[in-house]
């Protein structure tokens, strides 16, 4: 699919700018509105259809941005516009969002969010009925109707908005549930970071009712704070509060929870890979694994670790809506992205910070080992990323000298590793990926690359 405003997950941008602006997600609350109320009618999404039909809905969730005011509004007025009853909940984590609008029987689910990003961006991103993010096809749809004009439905065919009051309560009843019944996290104590982002209030009170001693960092969101100095992308201050508290563990989501890194009683960062090989080794125990879906950028470690235990594995494309096509293809049951994206599809739709961590947990106590046990036989090769930016449209395939550089680094590494190069599916930079042994070996590689592409994209 050719995507002029949908990335790899949904559409984001700095607000104020194409597309994240007032009008532009009036139009697409629109758009999308009108796209639902064809699909359930069974019928062409255009300004003249009959809109006699019972009304679709749609459950509206956001994270801790300032922007996510004006983004609500303007989604809500354009869904109400086309027809669409609007439940709004609130801050919610992307994944309580797929949660509910599955369990409530809604039309789609919408959450605004730029995830991991600082609070200047925001985003848009839809979930299809069952939970899952929507499908290329649908957003290719929604693309088609924003090319039309907008429109309003006549007074008596609006949509309706209301407040869902106890949004937070239900997603934290679904979170404990995946956590076995035996089990409890008493005599554990937790460092919780939630990036002041959506999971502020949900985190710490699920690992809480679950018996665990709490510390929360990351939950005073002011609108302008999120992901800044906290959550999954920026450790520092939950290693320092796992050692100056002596807690067992220390976990971090990103702003809108659905990423996840974990840190050990010395300090340790363990990423996604890590997380879900602790997840597979532990299940691999108990029953068969069928296969694991990974990414691009997993590392080649993990592959190896698989294939020892004789665990298939399979790359997707970075974002985990493609692992979780690749998961559902195969049908297989756990993936995951080492950003700490990771999917459990026997206990949720989408990737979930709070119930991979959870999953995690399962693993610690059911093992009696310590996360550095259940990792120790996962050695992960070195991995040099460097975002280099390009401007809009910049194909790096057609510049000669990128290949060369590519070309060059494989042949230093001598097979010792590999290079990725691939466009960043939510910001405008072009990541540059080498993975290997020696360090010094594959920073040198990284560098000259990522010169090579700095010098093209001026052209």
């Amino acid at each position: 699919m050719s995507r002029k405003y949908f990335g790899t997950d949904g559409v984001r941008g700095a607000v104020g700018q194409d597309p994240m602006t007032p009008d532009f997600v009036l139009r697409l609350g629109y758009a999308a509105g009108c796209v639902m109320v064809a699909r359930r009618a069974g019928r062409r999404a255009d300004l003249r259809a009959d809109r006699r039909a019972e009304r679709p809905s749609v459950l509206i969730g956001k994270d801790t941005r300032i922007s996510g005011y004006m983004v609500e509004a303007a989604l809500e007025a354009g869904f109400s516009a086309a027809g669409v009853d609007v439940l709004l909940c609130g801050p919610l984590p992307t994944p309580g969002v797929a949660y509910l609008t599955r369990a409530l029987r809604l039309s789609a689910g919408v959450v605004i969010s730029a995830s991991h990003n600082l609070y200047a961006d925001n985003g848009i991103k839809f979930f299809s009925r069952d939970g899952f993010k929507q499908p290329d096809a649908v957003e290719a749809e929604i693309e088609r109707m924003l090319e039309q004009p907008i429109g309003c439905n006549e007074s008596a065919h609006l949509g309706r908005a209301h407040r869902i009051d106890d949004a937070q309560g239900r997603y934290i009843e679904f979170c404990k549930s995946t956590f076995p019944n035996e089990l409890d996290l008493k005599d554990m104590n937790i460092v919780v970071d939630c990036a002041h982002g959506a999971a502020y209030e949900v985190a710490p009170k699920v690992f809480h009712e679950l018996g665990a001693t709490v510390s929360a960092i990351g939950v005073s969101p002011d609108g302008f704070n999120i992901n800044d100095g906290f959550g999954a992308t920026a450790t520092d201050n939950l290693v320092a509060e796992v050692k100056r508290r002596k807690a067992d563990l220390g976990i971090a989501v990103d702003g809108d929870a659905d990423r996840l890194v974990m840190a050990d009683a010395a300090g340790r960062i363990y990423d996604g890979d890590q997380l879900l090989y602790a997840i597979v080794k532990h299940r691999a125990a108990k029953e068969k694994i069928a296969g694991v879906a990974g990414t691009l950028m997993t590392n080649l470690a993990f592959e190896q670790a698989l294939a020892a235990m004789k665990v298939p594995f399979a790359r997707a494309r970075v974002g985990d809506r493609y692992v979780i096509e690749l998961m559902r293809e195969k049908n297989w049951l756990l993936g995951g992205e080492n950003s700490g994206h990771i999917i459990c599809l026997d206990k949720h739709t989408t990737g979930d910070g709070i119930i991979s961590a959870l999953q995690v947990l399962t693993a610690v106590r059911e093992s009696g080992k310590t996360l550095a046990e259940l990792t120790a036989d996962l050695a992960l090769y070195p991995q040099v990323l460097l975002n280099v930016k390009v401007p809009k449209g910049f194909d790096w395939k057609k510049h000669q000298a990128i290949a060369d550089a590519q070309s060059r680094a494989e042949r230093t590494l001598n097979g010792r590793g590999r290079v990725l190069l691939r466009p960043s599916g939510t910001e405008q930079v072009l990541r540059v990926m080498v993975e290997g042994e020696p360090r010094e070996a594959i920073e040198s590689a990284a560098k000259s690359i990522a010169a090579s592409v700095r010098k093209a994209a001026q052209v």
